[in-house]
């Protein structure tokens, strides 16, 4: 799988990420500046973590009307992959990708630790290498992660299955004390309908290697390696 990075100003995380995509796929991926428009050729694209824009505004508002954005628009209708995390995440709920918004995290404070996701399903490109119900540590660094929807479009992504994951306890146990940013109904990351757009605020990029501190986020980007 072909795999492209958009840089904003301010991003901060794309070096993190393109460790992550060409330790699975033995092939770097292309950087995107963010004034760009011909993602051709790229079968992912991958908007990662960091402070676009100086998160002005609202996190991801400005980045969401930058010239690239029309082109991932497009290049998601077309069925191609589109990976959003954290500021990525925000961006393309400002985007209109994906439903919802991320608010202020429920402690008014910047949120960095490690915490734990289960995986919703795992019958996607995404989450193929996981199991159903298997729990992963994941890094949180955020200020603005709380995911919020209103209840209808809260129960149209339940109930068609786009809920990719939520935090919870190591034994993936759904507890408030496991829910540190407040997010509802727990949820840390949702997919588009066609499960080919998954939006998710917790860094798995940044726990590939034993060096990181744990592999625990590497079978995400090896599912999409070997997509």
């Amino acid at each position: 799988m072909k795999a492209g990075i958009v840089i904003f100003p301010g991003i901060n995380r794309e070096r993190d990420m393109a460790i992550a995509l060409a330790q699975s796929s033995g092939e770097a991926p292309r950087m995107v500046w963010h004034k760009e428009t011909d993602l051709s050729g790229l079968d992912l694209v991958v908007i990662p973590g960091g402070f676009s824009f100086g998160d002005y505004l609202r996190c991801g508002a400005m980045a969401a009307r930058s010239p690239v954005m029309q082109a991932v628009h497009d290049h998601a209708a077309r069925g191609g992959y589109v990976l959003g995390v954290c500021n990525g995440f925000q961006i393309l709920v400002e985007a209109g990708l994906l439903p919802g918004a991320l608010l202020r995290n429920a402690s008014l404070r910047f949120l960095s630790m490690d915490c734990h996701l289960r995986v919703e399903r795992s019958d996607t490109v995404f989450a193929s290498r996981y199991q159903r119900n298997q729990t992963f540590r994941a890094v949180m660094a955020h200020g603005d992660g709380n995911y919020f929807a209103d209840d209808a479009t809260l129960d149209r992504l339940e109930g068609e299955g786009l809920v990719a994951f939520r935090y919870a306890t190591p034994q993936g146990e759904v507890t408030p004390e496991a829910n540190l940013n407040g997010s509802v109904r727990s949820i840390a990351g949702i997919y588009t309908p066609n499960l080919r757009v998954l939006g998710l605020m917790p860094h798995p990029e940044d726990l590939v290697d034993p060096l990181m501190g744990g592999a625990d986020g590497k079978p995400l980007f090896d599912a999409l390696a070997a997509a």
